[in-house]
């Protein structure tokens, strides 16, 4: 059997196992905290989790264990599935045809023939979600797209991301699909490394062309430049069936926390609500016995 086909039915095995038992024991987890949406901010994302960073308090907790489309969070998986492969950074790719979007027909300022570095393909799908330097790492993989794919979903069964299923490495398909609470565990575990950690959270990157043009990239998440906050990590996604996504590791009131943030309604919601969470933990005295996700 092939190993995607062995890994993918694998993981689906575990998601059924494990459903059940995720379930009840976040129900205890929850009791245990205290955890009540009416006790937290107003938020509009349709499921969201704000948890201290390494697994110590849940300040707040909705509907983290629904299985939802996570469209360009994806990208942090790729990034470490990258990184742990130890291919050189400073070895150039060629944008092909074969990184073009035909799922979504989204647009890039990468045309095909553009040939950039490793490092620089791994910069701009982190912080500005560039889909076509996403598709150009996987391609460019070792033993190609579907041995990346299989990489991602093994590192997903490695972290425990029971409920989590990738199939590409941008994003763009709906069949990319995480919880609230398994995208904590991707957020702790892409925290740890540096260059992830760098290039989420740029403000912005010129990138130098071989032609003599520059192109100017700026990160999709406008908080990193906003001097009210301390974000280690960042990453928005967006496609229809997810809605507007983002993951982020910052310091809130003395204290690092992993916020995510699934489906928000509107262009704006998903800094809105991150927004009001930092205002709420900011002004609230909270004060709830630790419990983790998942028990």
């Amino acid at each position: 059997m092939h190993r995607l086909t062995a890994l993918m039915l694998g993981s689906t095995l575990a998601f059924a196992i494990a459903g059940s038992v995720l379930a009840a024991a976040n129900e205890q987890g929850h009791a245990a905290a205290g955890i009540e949406e009416s006790d937290g901010p107003d938020l509009k994302s349709a499921a969201a989790i704000v948890i201290e960073q390494g697994g110590g308090q849940v300040f707040y907790a909705k509907n983290i264990e629904s299985v939802v489309p996570i469209a360009s969070i994806t990208k942090l998986m790729t990034a470490m599935v990258v990184l742990d492969a130890n291919q050189p950074l400073d070895e150039r790719i060629t944008v092909t045809v074969a990184d073009l979007d035909d799922i979504k027909g989204t647009r890039s300022r990468l045309k095909v023939g553009t040939t950039l570095t490793r490092g620089e393909l791994l910069h701009l799908a982190l912080m500005s979600s560039e889909n076509r330097a996403a598709a150009a790492l996987g391609r460019s993989f070792p033993g190609g797209f579907r041995a990346f794919v299989a990489a991602m979903n093994q590192k997903a069964v490695e972290l425990g991301m029971w409920r989590s299923r990738f199939v590409d490495g941008t994003g763009l398909s709906s069949e990319n699909v995480s919880t609230a609470q398994d995208l904590v565990k991707l957020a702790e575990a892409a925290y740890q490394y540096p260059l992830i950690r760098e290039y989420t959270t740029h403000s912005d990157h010129r990138l130098q062309l071989a032609n003599g043009r520059s192109i100017t990239y700026r990160n999709s998440n406008g908080l990193v430049k906003n001097p009210e906050w301390t974000i280690g990590l960042s990453k928005t996604g967006y496609i229809s069936e997810a809605g507007r996504c983002l993951v982020i590791q910052a310091r809130i009131a003395a204290r690092p926390v992993i916020i995510v943030l699934l489906d928000s309604w509107g262009k704006l919601t998903r800094i809105g609500d991150a927004n009001r969470i930092k205002r709420w933990m900011e002004t609230h005295n909270i004060q709830r016995a630790s419990a983790r996700p998942g028990g």
